[in-house]
């Protein structure tokens, strides 16, 4: 089996990871097992634009990489397509030192951008903030998946459930047990690498199934693979540069830091063994009876020391 054949996309590669949620049928069966639902909750979904509107030229620009409605049924069977929740799906792979950061900005500028000028606050729904990530976020926790609420802190009342952040971390599949539920079927299929994996991921689902039949369906089609090949190219080119700088800064912040101690140290040393010269100095012209006014003149004298600091070192160490 040649190459060609056997070749596979990774969908944590952003490219191949939007792409794949082009197709409706594979966003609603992802974002009902995100969100704990059924997928036939789910009306339908639309992607939306991924630049968000700025208020002021200054402002810094939001661009997501997949902006969502999601639009869900009724509980009473009414069907609610007026109403609609907002989603932001973001998959990263080199780790970001401010993703918390960075999350949040998205979220809450993706929330205040749903509302205009002399319109009241009862347009404002729901907006949710996904991050898969394939590095780990919080090195104290087990668990893969967490969901964050804007809650008060003693006694868990929710403020709002219009604010949500959701994490997947990928590597923390790697060698641990979680219990079987769809999202971490899901989840397995990001993270997988080798057809095995991908096979083992789409026996669990039905949707997931049809990520996979999309996904060899991409791989297969040349053109894709390119648009893939370079984008995966350019990812790996972003990571070795800002490897590479991070460890030209760290070498040039040591070698300077270096030569910034030698010379504090040279600096602190001299001052040190000038005030132990002063201190035996004084020492010595008390031990012959010679006054305060000579031991003064001999500190600016013979030790070339300011009338300041002459003074400074007789009154910490002239003994009465």
């Amino acid at each position: 089996m040649t190459n060609q054949e056997t070749f596979l996309m990774k969908p944590k590669v952003d490219f191949c990871f939007k792409e794949l949620m082009e197709d409706a049928e594979i966003r609603r069966g992802f974002i009902s097992a995100l969100l704990g639902m059924e997928p036939e909750e789910i009306e339908r979904t639309e992607l939306r634009p991924t630049h968000l509107r700025r208020e002021h030229p200054e402002d810094k620009l939001g661009i997501l990489d997949i902006r969502i409605f999601i639009y869900e049924k009724s509980k009473g069977g009414r069907n609610t397509m007026d109403e609609k929740n907002q989603m932001d799906l973001e998959i990263q792979i080199a780790p970001f030192p401010l993703w918390s950061e960075r999350s949040v900005f998205y979220l809450t500028k993706l929330y205040a951008g749903q509302i205009q000028k002399g319109q009241n606050y009862n347009v404002l729904q729901k907006c949710i903030h996904v991050g898969i990530l394939d590095f780990v976020l919080f090195q104290e926790d087990e668990e893969f998946y967490s969901c964050f609420h804007i809650w008060e802190d003693s006694r868990r009342r929710i403020y709002t459930d219009k604010l949500e952040i959701h994490i997947l971390e990928l590597p923390k599949l790697a060698g641990k047990r979680y219990p079987e539920t769809e999202l971490l079927n899901w989840a397995r299929f990001f993270n997988a690498e080798q057809k095995e994996e991908f096979e083992m991921a789409a026996g669990t689902s039905p949707y997931v199934e049809k990520a996979y039949e999309r996904l060899t369906e991409l791989s297969a089609d040349e053109e894709k693979r390119l648009e893939y090949e370079a984008r995966e190219k350019a990812i790996r080119d972003h990571n070795f540069l800002m490897t590479t700088n991070l460890e030209m800064g760290r070498k040039r912040g040591l070698e300077e830091g270096k030569k910034e101690g030698l010379e504090q140290g040279l600096e602190q040393g001299l001052e040190q063994g000038l005030e132990q010269g002063a201190k035996a100095f004084i020492e010595v012209c008390q031990e012959v009876s010679l006054s305060w006014e000579k031991t003064y003149t001999g500190l600016i004298q013979k030790l070339s020391l300011s009338s300041e600091t002459a003074e400074k070192y007789l009154k910490q160490y002239w003994k009465e």
